[in-house]
């Protein structure tokens, strides 16, 4: 199945000329050829037992499902990221990945991870379907590889300044936009995954950032996180009382069972040994305050004064730091980067396997709808 849409067609052509493939590659995840592999379909406790062939082709069709707009017409299958402006998201993102990602807490970003046979990171805009069409034809036509990391943070500015999130001749800057940074890593051993980055939560207007900015960065994760088939990792600063932080309000209010979401306590290493705020949030890292059925998760990230530590060291720090303070009573598989990687590998494979039977049937109903459409349509010119 071809990665790309046509930039040409319309909405109902791009998905009329694509569904046939993606529902029969969906179902040859569903029935895959018999294998006497314990990984085909089965839950299993390792990393390479959950990162299977299946798993990455329906990853793989979940992304070209996004990325030709079709976002904004099912309910994708997705883990996405959010958290308030000055929680620090972007540290998470580089312990998962272990990749330094420019600080762009003004965008969403498209963060797609895959095993492949050599080093290669693809760069692209998915563009705002709002947009003007003499604005969205440069940004769609941008697409750019590079296979040396140090070169993406440029790569990402060219990327930046076409959605007019920097000062050009072509538009005029704004604060924030509603475009996808689509950022897809391929390595030989590479974890697969795809998350989605929101900005950060605006709470109100700041130098730079208008009433429009705070409204439109609300928009955007509210439509993000109410989708029902999202997983909403929501990450939470131990440097601020988290009833102050309104992620959590947020979250709670589309997801009050907490069913669909995971929360992610970061900067725990800021609070006073043995204070009551270090209490507190051991009391949330136990899931006895705000309750989520996903539960939470502890990282502790590079401080400033690390900030140039490697991620080696990084990780080192931070295995050093859940053995010797008060967060050692959190059970292992609760706190880390590498647990928190596979739990969300674990996640997402049985998010996948019991919401992709739901995806196939809306995909049906919108192919037969549009199908229905592109008739009356005919007929309609057709008749005299």
């Amino acid at each position: 199945m071809s990665s790309s849409c046509s930039e040409s067609d319309s909405p109902h052509r791009d998905f009329s000329a694509r569904s046939s493939d993606d529902l029969s590659d969906v179902d040859s995840f569903m029935k895959p050829e018999t294998d006497n592999s314990p990984q085909s379909l089965e839950i299993n406790s390792s990393l390479e037992g959950l990162q299977s062939a299946e798993q990455r082709n329906v990853l793989n069709i979940v992304d070209q499902l996004r990325q030709c707009g079709l976002e904004s017409t099912l309910s994708l299958l997705q883990l996405v990221v959010c958290g308030d402006q000055s929680a620090d998201k972007s540290s998470v993102l580089e312990a998962l990945t272990e990749i330094s990602f420019p600080r762009n807490d003004n965008l969403t970003r498209e963060i797609i991870l895959r095993r492949a046979t050599s080093d290669v990171i693809t760069v692209k805009v998915i563009s705002d379907n709002e947009r003007p069409a003499e604005e969205r034809a440069p940004i769609e036509d941008f697409k750019e590889s590079i296979s040396d990391f140090e070169e993406l943070p440029s790569l990402i500015d060219k990327a930046t300044a076409l959605m007019g999130l920097k000062n050009t001749s072509a538009f005029k800057s704004r604060a924030f936009a509603k475009d996808v940074l689509s950022i897809e890593i391929g390595e030989r051993s590479r974890l697969q995954l795809t998350l989605v980055d929101l900005p950060g939560l605006v709470q109100t207007e700041i130098k730079g950032v208008t009433e429009e900015d705070v409204q439109l960065v609300t928009e955007i994760i509210d439509h993000y996180i109410s989708q029902p088939r999202t997983i909403c990792l929501a990450v939470i600063s131990a440097t601020n009382d988290y009833a102050n932080q309104g992620i959590l309000k947020k979250v709670r209010k589309v997801d009050p069972e907490g069913d669909r979401t995971l929360g992610i306590i970061i900067k725990p290493d800021r609070l006073p040994r043995g204070s009551g705020s270090e209490q507190a949030f051991l009391g949330l890292a136990r899931n006895e305050d705000i309750f989520f059925k996903l539960d939470w998760h502890v990282l502790k990230n590079r401080s400033y004064e690390e900030g140039s530590n490697s991620f080696e060291q990084r990780n080192f720090s931070e295995t050093m730091y859940f053995r010797k303070s008060n967060f050692f009573t959190l059970s292992k598989e609760y706190v880390g980067i590498t647990s928190l990687r596979n739990r969300l590998s674990q996640l997402l494979f049985d998010h996948v396997k019991q919401e992709l039977p739901k995806l196939r049937k809306d995909l049906e109903e919108a192919f037969t709808e549009t199908q229905l459409l592109l008739a009356a349509m005919s007929t309609s010119r057709a008749t005299p």
